[in-house]
């Protein structure tokens, strides 16, 4: 674990201006630069780069981050990779730090420590195994191509993992997903002799394993159970490793296994990913497509196969947006993407991959070859087929291709297959520009402290006792800046704090506001303590609606001295202040 003010030491050292200036040639634009942004393609620059918050945000694709975000996207390196990158050219030496963090922590980031060094563990225990070597040399896999996805090795022995694991009956190893324990009580680990393959998330964090079985052992492959950290229908293996080539090809390939991704690699493809055991998901489409224009499915050409291949279409409909593809690359029965590189090279392989069957190809092909179109009946039963397919497809340009097709093949005008097919207009979305929000005590609170951090400081505790995200990551950057002590972190300290949490997202958008429109400097205090004062005046309304309430309903013997008290001095002074006239001032929601 690297500790937190190593990460906030590093950041205010780096400056994020210099860094990505040296790999996207920036202009000033006022107080920040701009460029034509790293992560699409544009002709417009979008993507600015603010010295000042240590921040960049791309106003077109929504890509953000610090500098440890940016090494991350843009050099798909691993979060600990990012930093030992940033600390060598800054000259600092990451800490190493094995201690287990405190039993305070959050659950989600104990596990990922627990992984983390379950995954050292696999890793060393590979040399010390001469049948899993064999079986990575006989796949032609390299040691660099080892390293680069971490392969390890889990040894044959019921309970391997005590040794690194001060308690191996600790709950939090099951939680894992790295121990189990049987009906009888006794604990074993879940992998053993098997070639071990990390599954990292986009922090470059392991989250999960997949063990491959050496020998003719059933299951050939086993994969974690769902955890707090991995959820199979959300993560793909391999994605961390494949980010250069994705933006390089602006294409990602998704195969079925974890060889075949790593196959592909040795082979110098480097923009393959796997599902892991489970179909194609909508939000797999959607996460790819955030990185690439065009997702190729690749899978056997076996029946099973094919259909892998229709569940990853019925998936892809809703999750497609225009100007994106979707292609289908099927191999020979006998053949996997693994062995059809081996077999045939990167180049045969690449060439397949660009000549890809289209998605509506693929889909019309398939229902036509299960209809009998020289018939009325067979006819009706494509366009009765398609129905269903047409109605979950968002791209309004692709669907009237796919139309203009099905009314070619079945006699019916386009008008009719729309009657039919009970088609309605798809509804635009608006630009993905960052939206106009109704004002928010909270989201102006956030705003002021990532402009000026200190200021979290001076957040009285009770005023935060909404259950909102805008409140829970105000509670969270106060007491990040507080676990700083005397050094007040940075806005992008603050910002790389709130990696991993589900109010990360809320923040960065928040910056990005704060790029766009930032407070004048000399308004910042007094805008941090009005909005304060007026948070606090909520919380004081809420309370008195909640003591009124109880004393509607039981009257004020109900209430107990203390809340007789409290009740009292509200309506006191309520009885002294005059009424705050309608409309004044920020909106309180």
């Amino acid at each position: 674990m690297i500790p937190e003010s190593f990460i906030q030491d590093l950041l205010h050292r780096v400056d994020i201006v210099e860094l990505i200036d040296a790999h996207v040639r920036l202009k000033k634009a006022g107080a920040n630069y701009a460029a034509c942004c790293p992560f699409h393609n544009e002709k417009t620059p979008s993507f600015t780069v603010s010295p000042s918050k240590q921040f960049y945000h791309c106003f077109g694709c929504g890509a953000h981050g610090t500098a440890i975000g940016f090494m991350m996207e843009y050099a798909g390196m691993g979060f600990v990779d990012a930093i030992r990158d940033l600390a060598a050219r800054v000259g600092m030496q990451v800490p190493e730090d094995d201690q287990r963090r405190p039993a305070g922590a959050a659950p989600s980031v104990a596990l990922a420590e627990l992984m983390s060094r379950a995954a050292r563990f696999y890793y060393e225990s590979l040399k010390n195994s001469p049948k899993a070597i064999d079986y990575l040399k006989a796949r032609s896999v390299s040691g660099e191509v080892a390293r680069r996805f971490g392969i390890g090795y889990a040894p044959d022995g019921w309970q391997s993992l005590d040794r690194i694991f001060e308690r191996y009956d600790d709950p939090a190893l099951q939680a894992a997903g790295l121990v189990i324990r049987n009906e009888q009580g006794r604990l074993y680990d879940r992998f053993r002799d098997r070639v071990m393959f990390p599954i990292m998330n986009s922090k470059g964090e392991v989250i999960a394993f997949g063990g491959r079985v050496l020998g003719d052992g059933e299951p050939k492959y086993l994969n974690s159970p769902e955890t707090p950290l991995f959820e199979k229908g959300r993560e793909v293996f391999g994605l961390p490793q494949a980010r250069a080539a994705l933006r390089e090809k602006n294409t990602v390939i998704v195969v079925e296994g974890y060889m075949d991704v790593v196959a592909l690699a040795q082979h110098g493809v480097g923009n393959a990913v796997a599902t892991l055991g489970t179909a194609t998901t909508p939000t797999h489409v959607q996460k790819l497509l955030r990185q690439v224009d065009r997702i190729v499915y690749c899978f056997d050409g076996d029946n099973a196969g094919r259909k892998a291949a229709w569940r990853a279409l019925e998936n892809s409909l809703e999750a497609l947006p225009e100007q994106k593809s979707i292609g289908f690359v099927f191999l020979p029965p006998e053949d996997d993407p693994d062995s059809y590189v081996r077999a045939h090279g990167a180049g045969e392989f690449e060439r397949l991959i660009a000549q890809a069957t289209p998605l509506s190809d693929f889909m019309l092909g398939e229902l036509q070859a299960r209809c009998d179109l020289a018939s009325a009946e067979g006819r009706a039963q494509l366009v009765a087929s398609t129905k269903p397919l047409l109605g979950r497809l968002q791209t309004p340009l692709l669907r009237l291709q796919i139309v203009k097709r099905l009314a070619e093949a079945t006699g019916f005008s386009q008008a009719e297959i729309e009657r039919l097919c009970e088609l309605r207009p798809i509804a635009r979305a608006a630009p993905a520009r960052a939206p106009r929000r109704a004002p928010s005590l909270a989201r102006a609170l956030l705003r002021l402290i990532l402009q000026k951090p200190e200021l979290a400081r001076r957040l009285p505790p009770p005023a935060l006792t909404d259950s909102s995200g805008e409140e829970r990551a105000l509670r969270r950057l106060r007491e990040a800046v507080s676990a700083a002590g005397a050094a007040t972190p940075s806005c992008a300290a603050l910002l790389e704090s709130m990696r991993g949490s589900s109010e990360e997202n809320l923040v960065r958008e928040v910056a990005a506001e704060l790029m766009q429109s930032p407070f004048a400097e000399d308004d910042i205090d007094s805008e941090f303590a009005g909005a304060v004062e007026r948070l606090q005046e909520r919380q004081q309304q809420q309370a008195f609606a909640e003591l009124q309430t109880k004393v509607q309903r039981l009257g004020v013997s109900g209430l107990n001295d203390e809340e007789k008290r409290a009740y009292l001095a509200a309506l006191s002074a309520r009885s002294r202040s005059p009424a705050r006239p309608a409309g004044s001032g920020q909106d309180d929601g």
